[in-house]
């Protein structure tokens, strides 16, 4: 459907992709994995169009070649509702007029494979070619909203599959899908997951989501940071990391070995240096064969360091293994006066002037408990969170802390960061530390060099999410209530992050989908349905 040849990528001096090469074929399934910064969605723009590589090209393989691109953060407009998010992208006299200065540019050049596929697209749509809306939203779960519904007013999830909706209207054959699963619930990742299995055209998607690589993906593409090149691995992400883990262990090895081989050859030729001068001084003129002797060893030796030196600064040397740099955490709390954490009975949460979202709610939490709070888009997770934050009173009951507890709250649409900060000012504003202190702190989460002066707005949502993470911890929190905060964690984040939360001794209420985080992270789970809280 599509191949990619050769492609590069600058942004300054800064190379992010160099020489990529692959092939998008009808019916694939690829995971582009990597971490954050490594080009990911770089690569994606370019695929859609977006964005030029600075050489290489792109050919489509089939004619009418429709992308589809679901971007990684929804950018809508405060005013815009549901009905207006899903129109066409411009009136019909605007997209004829593109139409034409496309048709225009592409008889000059008809090898500009972008514009050809954005002629194709326009074309599509205004043929009537794209599907109703309502066929799109209802398997979404979209179709009983109101169309007047504002935007801002949906959950996380319900803007994710809101996006969806709108590329998929277009009806691609080929779909670029920029992390498709953050704020997705459970129900509606399987279902995803089952649709993506049965959509006939071709899907290339950028996820952290072990599991639902697992269960999508066919093939695995990794971008290497440091090389920045693409490598291919058949089977999902498991197979993948057996692969890589492999290889790992055959370079270690192969590393070793050279090594040893070179910690030889430096003693042989030590050896054989000091052999020679021993010579050379235990002789005299009246004895010139054994001196001869003496100085062609030294020539000799000389010859085998400088071979040696040769070796070591070409290609053919196996280089040590690096693993990428990867998030240090350390959360440092202390343990709780208390062991009671938290406790409700009774208790109504939701919005003044509407019904309860969840109601009825006897809970007890103990010090030390780790709780993923699962359910349903909408069905009042962030709601009951921010109850206890405080940022909502609770309209019935009673909701009780414990004493000594401190709370610290990560929020999903990561709205708590003000965007006119940087990551030191934020830092700074968490914990009495100074410039040297808070820098060397930061360092830890990613931040180097000038990146902790940059203005958050300016920030990836990744590096939002790893800036949030850092001020929790400067805050010395000892009860952390997260709200989806593994969203746009790259997967080596993810792991760290795991391990982080298994050795905090404070208490975690997580709202999380993340199937692979809850199995690792929760020692107990709330599951929300019937606008009440089952414990297990």
């Amino acid at each position: 459907m599509l191949t990619v040849h050769h492609v590069s990528k600058s942004f300054g001096i800064q190379p992010i992709l160099q020489d990529i090469s692959f092939s998008i074929n009808k019916g694939e399934r690829i995971g582009l994995i990597g971490p954050n910064g490594s080009g990911k969605t770089t690569l994606l723009h370019i695929l859609a169009g977006l964005e030029r590589p600075d050489t290489g090209s792109l050919s489509p393989t089939i004619p009418n070649l429709r992308i589809g691109y679901l971007a990684q953060g929804m950018q809508l407009s405060g005013g815009e509702t549901i009905e207006s998010s899903l129109g066409p992208p411009g009136d019909p006299e605007t997209l004829a007029a593109e139409l034409g200065a496309l048709a225009a540019a592409l008889a000059a050049d008809s090898s500009d494979a972008i514009a050809q596929a954005r002629y194709d697209q326009i074309l599509h749509a205004l043929s009537g070619g794209a599907q109703g809306p309502r066929a799109i939203l209802e398997p979404l779960g979209l179709a009983d909203l109101p169309p007047d519904s504002l935007v801002a007013h949906l959950s996380g999830g319900q803007k994710t599959r809101l996006m969806l909706a709108r590329v998929l209207l277009q009806e691609p054959n080929l779909l670029l899908l920029d992390e498709p699963t953050n704020h997705l619930d459970i129900a509606m990742l399987e279902w995803l997951e089952a649709w993506l299995n049965s959509y006939s055209g071709a899907v290339l998607i950028v996820s952290h989501d072990r599991a639902f690589l697992d269960h999508t993906a066919r093939t695995i593409m990794d971008l290497d940071p440091r090389t920045h090149s693409l490598r291919t691995y058949p089977g999902n992400y498991t197979d993948y990391l057996a692969q890589h883990l492999r290889e790992q262990e055959r370079q270690s090895a192969a590393y070793d070995d050279q090594q040893a081989d070179i910690r030889r050859m430096q003693q042989d030729i030590v050896r054989t240096k000091q052999q020679a001068l021993r010579v050379e001084l235990s002789t005299t003129p009246r004895t010139p064969g054994v001196r001869r002797i003496a100085k062609k060893v030294a020539v000799k030796a000389k010859s085998r360091e400088k071979k040696l030196e040769r070796f070591i600064r070409s290609e053919d040397r196996v280089e040590r293994p690096q693993a990428a740099w990867q998030i240090k955490l350390e959360f440092d709390a202390a343990q709780h006066s208390s062991k009671l954490i938290l406790q409700a009975e009774d208790l109504a949460v939701g919005y003044e002037g509407a019904e309860p979202t969840l109601s009825g709610l006897d809970l007890d939490l103990r010090g030390g408990q780790r709780i993923a709070l699962i359910g349903p888009n909408g069905s009042g997770k962030t709601t009951l969170l921010r109850t206890i934050t405080g940022q909502l009173p609770p309209l019935g009951g009673t909701l009780r802390v414990g004493e000594s507890v401190k709370i610290g709250y990560m929020a999903q649409e990561q709205e708590l960061l003000d965007p006119a900060l940087n990551a030191l000012q934020t830092i700074q504003r968490a914990a009495a530390q100074s410039e040297t202190e808070a820098r060397n702190f930061l360092h830890f989460f990613l931040f180097e060099d000038d990146e902790p002066l940059r203005a958050i707005r300016e920030l990836s949502f990744g590096e939002r999410a790893r800036l949030q993470l850092a001020r929790l911890i400067a805050e010395g929190s000892n009860f952390l209530l997260l709200d989806e905060p593994i969203n746009h964690l790259d997967i080596p984040s993810r792991a760290r992050f795991e391990q982080a939360l298994v050795g905090f001794k404070g208490t975690v209420l997580a709202a999380a989908h993340d199937r692979y985080f809850i199995e690792r992270f929760a020692s107990d789970v709330w599951s929300l349905t019937d606008r009440s809280i089952k414990t297990r």
